[in-house]
């Protein structure tokens, strides 16, 4: 008998950097790493029963390497932006799960200051570093936006 091979759900981040005027200025399609917490979270809710968060954040990296052990709360190889208005992170609100997969909505997410953006992640919480930051993708290169542009978000996360 074989083994399963299934890994934890990843997630494929698809962003669309457009300027004031709705004319694109870059896109990236770039894949996430799972970090420890987020595995963990997956065994201890699913599997444990334990108290669940249905709600999942956003957030947006700059320069600097992701690791498997960086938490919301202790990232020393990067640090997480906040150049959108408000300055909570941006509800993701998911689809219809079909064969292991699914796309979330569109996250639109104005920004409100110039900054360089390296990479995107999900976490529990809304604001704050209390929660689980679950995964996290560092962009092939570093973008800027400026105030004014509009960072379309789509997160497909998925069971391969």
């Amino acid at each position: 008998m074989q083994a399963d091979t299934m890994r934890a759900p990843r997630a494929r981040f698809s962003i669309q950097c457009l300027d004031a005027a709705g004319n694109e200025r870059w896109t990236e399609t770039v894949d996430n790493l799972v970090l420890n917490a987020g595995k963990t979270e997956i065994v201890d809710k699913f599997l444990r029963a334990a108290s669940y968060t249905a709600s999942w954040f956003l957030l947006l990296k700059g320069t600097g390497t992701i690791a498997a052990g960086d938490t919301l709360a202790t990232h020393a190889g990067w640090t997480e932006l906040q150049p959108y208005a408000g300055s909570n992170r941006p509800a993701i609100t998911w689809g219809t799960t079909s064969a292991g997969s699914n796309t979330s909505t569109t996250v639109a997410v104005s920004i409100n200051a110039t900054a360089t953006v390296a990479g995107a992640g999900i976490c529990n919480v809304q604001n704050g570093t209390s929660g689980v930051l679950y995964n996290a993708a560092d962009f092939a290169t570093a973008r800027n936006v400026v105030s004014g542009d509009t960072l379309n978000v789509t997160v497909t996360i998925s069971v391969t």
